[in-house]
């Protein structure tokens, strides 16, 4: 079996960080700002001046800069799900901060509609089955969060699955954010959480704590055999972005998914960021093959593994069984 031919669940990639190269290069000429397309890669992808998560965020700044119309957030939406179903991602989950897009007069509505509406498209043309996530972002006021949130109630079920807090881990704490996503669960949004990234084993401990069953990266977790132990009897998934742990320097060295899967650890295998990191998930896959000891039976029981931690009803998890039934 091949790379591609291997059914894939993708639940951690950021839109923003997954801009169409082309689309991001037609739009700043439209915008009259002055860059040649390499000047423009430059700006948004990771180069060897990347040595931290807050330098890799640096990245995600000319993207969210085209990202301000109703059109332009749907095209990269529907583009971003299109190019996952062509690399046989049968159920995807992309999330986006929406108050980043709101610099030119659009509202979170606005904002929401529009990504929603590019996944339909997407899935209407290719049977793709997925969701959209929205972000709290560290660092934003209280306010704003709480309207992410009262707007991720509004479109649950209606293409919003879950809630996500993302952003400058090390510098906001994951603690700082018990209220809000205390809040959250009394109105029935599940969410996902960033942590173990930039900062350590706390962060991690401070996520559990508010009750995630899914954190974002939580690759420090190879630091502590205790927490380890907590996530299997919790139940709980790493969405683990190898390439992208290198490009943060999350990890240095050897990575820990090769590690953490035999520790009875569930994980699912995502690219964190496409066009930021200059990956997709064929890519990742590859690499993983290449780098450690884990083979394709292995991704493919990743992918099994996250099937109960997905942000969807019953009958889309019960479909996405049947499909892996079919490759057994």
């Amino acid at each position: 079996m091949t790379v591609n031919e291997i059914p894939k669940i993708v639940l951690h990639l950021h839109l923003d960080g997954s801009i169409d190269v082309d689309d991001a290069y037609k739009w700043v000429k439209e915008d009259g700002i002055d860059l040649t397309k390499k000047e423009m890669l430059k700006k948004m992808q990771v180069d060897g001046q990347c040595h931290s998560l807050n330098d890799y965020l640096e990245k995600f700044n000319l993207a969210c800069k085209l990202l301000q119309t109703c059109a332009r957030l749907e095209e990269t939406s529907y583009h971003l799900f299109k190019k996952l179903a062509k690399m046989n991602v049968v159920y995807a989950e992309v999330r986006f901060a929406p108050n980043k897009h709101l610099e030119k007069g659009l509202n979170l509505d606005d904002a929401v509609i529009s990504v929603i509406n590019g996944m339909n498209r997407a899935s209407v043309e290719t049977s793709i089955m997925g969701g959209i996530i929205l972000s709290l972002m560290r660092g934003d006021s209280d306010k704003d969060n709480l309207n992410v949130i009262k707007i991720a109630k509004k479109y649950l079920g209606k293409g919003v699955v879950a809630l996500d807090l993302a952003g400058a881990e090390a510098l906001y704490p994951t603690k700082d954010y018990t209220s809000l996503f205390r809040y959250a669960k009394s109105l029935g949004i599940p969410f996902t959480i960033h942590a173990g990234e930039a900062a350590g084993v706390e962060s991690i401990k401070a996520a559990l704590d508010m009750g995630t069953k899914r954190i974002g990266h939580g690759v420090k977790i190879i630091e502590d055999k205790s927490l380890q132990q907590k996530l299997i009897d919790g139940d709980v998934l790493l969405e683990v972005c190898v390439t992208s742990n290198y490009q943060t320097e999350a990890i240095k060295g050897k990575h820990p998914i090769e590690a953490l899967y035999k520790n009875g650890i569930k994980i699912n295998i995502s690219t964190d960021n496409d066009t930021v990191s200059n990956i997709n998930i064929n890519k990742e896959y590859i690499n993983i093959l290449n780098r450690t000891n884990l083979n394709e039976n292995d991704l493919i029981k990743c992918n099994k593994n996250s099937i109960p931690f997905i942000f969807a009803k019953d009958a889309i998890k019960e479909k996405l069984w049947q499909m892996y039934e079919k490759e057994d």
